[in-house]
């Protein structure tokens, strides 16, 4: 009777999951959209193609070998890292967390030379101006907050394990789920060197927008980046009453066209309109559910998650986890990316000024018109550059 009743509750949980998926899967680009075939190096340009794809092949490489490298130490500090258990008088959960900061830095260390490979690769084609020491303080600076961030993580799941056994996950994956809604929520008032955007005519053509899209209140900021970069970006940040749309600094200084930071404009009002920072953390959830599962299944001959001899397994698992959900992530971050840059071209009506936005976008950022098909479904969270122009011209034969 156990057996069925458990049988019945994975079932509805099943297709309670099911369900959710099909809800956040709903999207403003009509089904059925068929985009055509670019010819990239007739709309980016020949040269522009040839080097965006050489530079890539750099980036790719480190990327390849930095992935083989973080799992190759990890699998070693899980196998090693036991040792350091014997030695610790810091208690069960103490031990742990000294286990995680333990991995974590020997993971830097290791993963340290590609990084500076890619900063002198960026460095060298002009995509970044930031010095090697500014980088290595910037780079300390991001590790502390990975290191407090291991450190939190372990002391929620290893007192939830040790509290309710291997029923841990349940609650761990809505703790981490409402963590991260906190500081999606609080992400806009931590941003430093951002200013309100000044220009009267884009903040009246984004409340223009705002009002086109059914939204409003959406706080308008300049982020500076001169003297790090020459590449342009804008993001949509927060929810509810902490929406924010950022530019670049790059992206208002007259390198593009103000009809195509319009275009940016409705593209990021359209993730807020869209509600896709929410519906990340909605996602995040529905992963966040199976991954907890087998984490705590698979350190069951560790003692479970309230063991410290559990940690660096751990550790290890939530990268090969990490690694095979990329494609997953990867495709729903393009799905919404996609969904915005409809909205975008529904609510400009200038597909001219998109069309002329992308190919920008690659001349400034060296991007790649069309990746590798494997890097493109492994680590691409935009669709490419080639298939947003494409896009714009499906949405132009719709509407001619």
């Amino acid at each position: 009777m156990r057996r069925l009743v458990r049988l019945l509750a994975v079932a509805v949980a099943l297709v309670a999951w099911l369900w959710a998926v099909s809800l956040l899967l709903r999207t403003a680009v009509p089904s059925g959209l068929r985009l055509p075939h670019i010819n990239a190096e007739a709309v980016f340009g020949r040269k522009l193609v040839h080097d965006a794809a050489h530079v890539e092949r750099f980036f790719l490489l480190t990327w390849v070998l930095g992935q083989i490298v973080l799992l190759g130490t990890l699998w070693i500090y899980s196998r090693r890292g036991l040792r350091y258990v014997k030695e610790s008088a810091a208690g069960p959960i103490g031990t742990g967390m000294l286990l995680g900061m333990m991995g974590l830095a020997i993971v830097w260390i290791v993963q340290l030379p590609f990084g500076l490979a890619d900063l002198w690769w960026a460095r060298r084609h002009d995509l970044t101006e930031i010095g090697y020491i500014d980088w290595a303080f910037g780079h300390y600076f991001q590790l502390g907050g990975t290191f407090v961030s291991i450190c939190v993580a372990l002391l929620i799941v290893m007192f939830l394990a040790r509290w309710l056994g291997e029923k841990w996950w349940i609650p761990g994956a809505a703790v981490f789920v409402a963590v991260g809604a906190g500081f999606a929520f609080a992400q806009p008032y931590l941003l430093s060197n951002t200013t309100p955007l000044r220009d009267p005519g884009l903040k009246r053509t984004a409340i223009a927008y705002e009002r086109a899209q059914g939204i409003s209140g959406v706080r308008l900021a300049v982020e500076d980046v001169s003297g790090t970069t020459s590449q342009a970006n804008a993001y949509a940040i927060g929810f509810g009453p902490s929406r924010t749309l950022v530019l670049w600094s790059t992206m208002v200084d007259g390198t593009f066209s103000d009809r195509q930071v319009h275009v940016v404009l409705a593209h990021e009002i359209g993730h807020h309109s869209s509600h896709h920072i929410p519906k990340g953390l909605a996602w995040f959830g529905l992963f966040a559910l199976p991954a907890a599962w087998l984490l705590m299944r698979l350190t069951r001959r560790r003692g479970g998650m309230g063991s410290p001899e559990a940690v660096p397994l751990a550790l290890l698992l939530v990268a090969v986890i990490q690694l095979s959900l990329a494609p997953a992530q990867a495709w729903i971050s393009r799905r919404m990316e996609a969904e915005a840059d409809w909205k975008a071209l529904q609510t400009t009506r200038d597909p001219a000024a998109a069309r002329g936005l992308f190919v920008g976008f690659g001349k400034t950022s060296l991007g790649n018109p069309n990746p590798p098909t494997w890097a493109h479904v492994l680590l691409d969270d935009h669709p490419t550059l080639a298939q947003r122009v494409a896009m714009v011209e499906a949405w132009a034969s719709l509407h001619r």
